[in-house]
């Protein structure tokens, strides 16, 4: 009696994985199975991390400089290449000033400084040759109109008078203030010292048409 081995049925998922492993093994080893997409997400990935090598950019695109840059602080003199004026001060000494152009003011009088002229100035002295007090019962400085009477006659007329008052600062009198206002101009008042660094330096940026000063000096001891 012949005999028949049995027969092997498989299942519908075993005939798939048996038919898909003799797919494997019938394929050249340097065909790979990786998908285009993933080798292209790979290629990708591994330039970024190339890139992340060089120095942190900015929002702009530049790189972050290591270090401050130096700031060159004399392209920031924009008064730099302008002349200094001729009636400027170089130094208030006790008992007068020198100026710019070598002109030199002493023996206690003052300097008025008008239009790129210099003149001595004495606004103590009366009509009469005598003197008088400048500081007030009040306390405040106060000179006779008469005084500034160059202003009247200059045209046009500076816009700002700067008044150097002595050692210290104080406040001028109704009466002066008035005076120099019915002229047309303004007042700035300072102590000596803080006047003539005013001047210099608006004379400079303004031009000596436009600002006068009248200082006394900083040894100046009311009678």
């Amino acid at each position: 009696m012949a005999t028949f081995a049995p027969s092997v049925f498989l299942s519908a998922p075993a005939r798939r994985f048996t038919t898909l492993r003799r797919i494997i093994a019938s394929r050249p080893p340097s065909i790979s199975l990786t998908t285009p997409r993933v080798s292209a997400a790979a290629a990708c990935f591994s330039s970024s991390r190339n890139l992340r090598k060089g120095p942190p950019l900015a929002h702009n695109n530049e790189p972050i400089p290591t270090s401050a840059p130096q700031t060159d602080f004399s392209s920031l003199d924009v008064l730099g290449n302008t002349p200094v004026p001729s009636t400027s001060i170089d130094v208030c000494h006790h008992d007068g000033f020198s100026l710019n152009s070598g002109v030199q003011i002493t023996n206690g009088n003052g300097a008025l400084l008008i239009g790129g002229e210099a003149f001595e100035w004495k606004p103590w002295l009366t009509k009469d040759g005598g003197s008088k007090k400048m500081i007030n019962s009040k306390w405040q400085w106060e000179i006779d109109p008469e005084s500034l009477g160059v202003l009247r006659v200059v045209w046009p007329r500076p816009d700002l008078l700067i008044l150097g008052v002595g050692k210290f600062n104080r406040p001028i009198s109704p009466k002066t203030r008035q005076a120099i206002s019915e002229m047309g101009m303004r007042v700035e008042v300072l102590d000596t010292r803080n006047a003539a660094s005013q001047y210099n330096l608006l004379a400079t940026e303004r031009g000596m048409g436009d600002v006068a000063a009248a200082l006394v000096p900083i040894g100046f001891e009311d009678a």
